[in-house]
This record gives C-alpha cells, structure tokens and sequence, in this order.
C-alpha cells in the first residue's frame, strides 16, 4: 500500500510540474505589427520587394496567413492615402485591355531577360535543366518589362535557367496582345521578335567581315 501510495504521489507531481508549464490563453505570439511606422514600412516593402508571405512574415515575426491579412488590410489604406491605385507587376497578360492597365498610356516597352543563381540540386536531371550556359552556374531566368519611366509592369513566373530568352518570351505569349502602336525594344537575345511585331528596335550585331558602320 504504502508503494502504492508513493508511485500516486510521484504522478501527481509530474502533473502538476506539467500543468504549471502550460501554455495559457491568450499566450504566444502575437499577429500584430506595433507601430504606424511598422506598418507603413510592412506594405511598403511588399510592394518594393514584393516578398513571398513566408519571407515577410520572417522579417516580421508573423504567421504567412497573418501576412496576407496584413496586405489586404494596409493595401487600401495606402491606396487611399496616396489617391492611385498601387499595382504590382502583372503575372500574366491576355489581352491589350490588360496591355494598358499594366502601362497605361506607354509608347515605348524594353524587354529583357534575368538572371539569379539557386543551390545547385542534387537530383542531376534537375541540375541539367537549371544550368546556364551563360552564366555557367545553375540559376533561375526571368523576364521584366518596362516602360520609358523604368517601372516595372510585367515580370512572368521564372523558369528553369536553360531556357533561351527568346523561347521563355513566346512561353508567356505577350507580343500579340501588344499594340502594334508600342515600339518594343529588346537585345540581340530576342532575335526573330520583329517577325512578331513589327514595330521592334534590335541591335544589329557586327562580324569581322560585316563590320557596322558609324550611323548604326
């Protein structure tokens, strides 16, 4: 009996030693971002940077949903504030409606691609499909638009760093819903760009034969 009662008593003070250990309500972190000056700073960034909402919610200190409750409710504050509408860079393009939203009142568009390293996978096949040429390193290709201001209105998703600038461009399937009104100017990257648009600007590309002359 009497190791009976030793062996309630022992759990009985375990329980206890856990029970003070237990998280309380209302404990734990908090979704909120203190100050005004947090918040100015929180959407700001969003928009300079545009982070994923688990990279904004780590520079933070919040939970990625608590991230995109964050946006939606500073988003229009900021919008008002400023009297314009904050739009980020479009992701996808299908028509000239959605052309013009993107740069409104635009005659000129530059296009060109980029590039950023990654960690180089271990899957070898993957490895194959990220490594540039270019660069000679395994990386991530993208595209950017812009207009005459330099502001950014088009960046499609990025895709696999062997992939040729040209190519990645008709993927996305933006030239056609370009107005043929918009010069397009691009690198010798984008050879074959004018066969689509017409109104296109490409630096011509000298040889030792061909030399180019002063007036191109």
């Amino acid at each position: 009996m009497k190791c009976y009662n030793n062996y309630v008593n022992q759990h009985v003070k375990l329980f206890n030693k856990a029970k003070d250990h237990e998280r309380q309500m209302g404990a734990g972190q908090k979704g909120f971002i203190p100050t005004p000056l947090d918040k100015l700073l929180f959407i700001l960034l969003y928009l300079k940077c545009y982070p994923t909402y688990d990279l904004q919610g780590l520079l933070f200190g919040l939970d990625r949903t608590r991230v995109c409750r964050w946006v939606k409710i500073l988003l229009p504050v900021l919008e008002m504030t400023l009297g314009r509408e904050c739009v980020l860079p479009a992701r996808q393009i299908r028509s000239a409606e959605e052309f013009f939203r993107a740069f409104p009142g635009v005659k000129d568009v530059f296009i060109d691609g980029t590039e950023r390293p990654v960690q180089k996978p271990k899957n070898l096949r993957r490895r194959k499909k990220m490594y540039s040429g270019k660069k000679r390193q395994t990386t991530r290709k993208g595209l950017i638009m812009t207009d005459e201001t330099r502001q950014i209105g088009f960046i499609p998703m990025s895709k696999n760093g062997r992939r040729h600038d040209k190519r990645l461009l008709d993927k996305v399937d933006i030239i056609r819903h370009i107005p043929p009104e918009v010069t397009i100017w691009a690198d010798t990257g984008f050879q074959g760009i004018d066969k689509q648009h017409p109104n296109t600007q490409i630096p011509k590309k000298g040889t030792r034969k061909r030399p180019l002359s002063p007036s191109l």
